[in-house]
């Protein structure tokens, strides 16, 4: 629990409602921020796949879910700017946030994310599971070789940034929570920090934004990326979001006061936020 000086910083574009796998409507989403005194907010539901998932909206309920945030939008005009988002997954080069399906939705930003990858059978699987059921998929469908798993997700969301199609990339390194339950340390291994900084060079190159995600904080003390990026990020001036990715109405701010101060203690000062539908920097300000 953060017992620090609150930010002023009140915004979040990462979060998912009952069109996918939230908790709940979006209006509930919207009336906590108006309590919270936010100022501006996102919803961003996860977008159809090819085949139903249990996580993601289905392909005819896309026009209900434009539909829905936009008459609220309306609705909270004179109390809050509501943006209506999409997180779009890189599935084929078929599907993934360029695609012309995408690109016609009526959408304020969309988030570009990696969450499932091809096993050994060429069968999609979700890594974005908990760690229990993620160590018995790497030992399962992908011959306990965790570093290719890795090695073929970095590889995924390089492929995604190079299609483009999105604002922001959301969770950008998500695998590095499961990856370290399956082998405590991977993080410190030379090959993965040489992928990584590698990685993070690639996005500053693309010219993208990159969301810190704040929702395993709080039950893990991590965030996507993690601190220990913080200063590569800096050094290569990648522009951030702060999003706390919630699925229930009542954490829309978890994390996210830890980030910013955690962001501060490494000389990251700004942040980029929704004003009058531009992305714009903001400073991070303490009340």
């Amino acid at each position: 629990m953060y017992c620090g000086k609150p930010f002023s910083n009140l915004t979040n574009y990462h979060s998912h409602t009952s069109f996918c796998d939230g908790k709940a409507d979006a209006e509930d989403f919207i009336k906590q921020a108006i309590k919270e005194g936010f100022y501006s907010y996102g919803i961003s539901g996860h977008a159809p796949l090819p085949y139903h998932t249990h996580w993601s909206m289905d392909m005819e309920d896309t026009q209900k879910y434009i539909d829905t945030i936009s008459s609220l939008k309306e609705k909270y005009k004179d109390s809050i700017e509501i943006y209506l988002g999409m997180e779009i997954d890189y599935l084929t080069d078929e599907h993934n946030p360029a695609s012309d399906f995408f690109r016609n939705l009526s959408l304020d930003y969309r988030i570009g994310s990696v969450h499932l990858l091809e096993d050994k059978d060429g069968i999609n699987r979700d890594i974005d599971v908990k760690p229990d059921l993620f160590c018995k998929l790497i030992d399962d469908k992908f011959d306990s070789d965790i570093k290719k798993v890795v090695e073929i997700y970095f590889n995924k969301m390089k492929k995604m940034i190079q299609r483009g199609g999105f604002d922001f990339i959301g969770h950008c390194d998500k695998i590095s929570l499961n990856a370290s339950f399956y082998r405590p340390g991977i993080l410190s291994e030379k090959w993965y920090k040489e992928l990584i900084t590698e990685y993070f060079q690639f996005i500053s190159d693309s010219g993208y934004m990159i969301e810190i995600n704040s929702k395993a904080f709080e039950k893990y003390g991590l965030f996507f990326p993690n601190i220990e990026h913080f200063k590569l990020i800096k050094e290569l001036d990648i522009p951030i979001i702060v999003n706390s990715d919630a699925h229930y109405p009542e954490n829309i701010n978890a994390g996210r006061f830890e980030l910013f101060d955690a962001l501060l203690k490494h000389d990251i000062k700004q942040v980029m936020e929704l004003d009058k539908g531009k992305w714009v920097k903001s400073d991070i300000k303490q009340l």
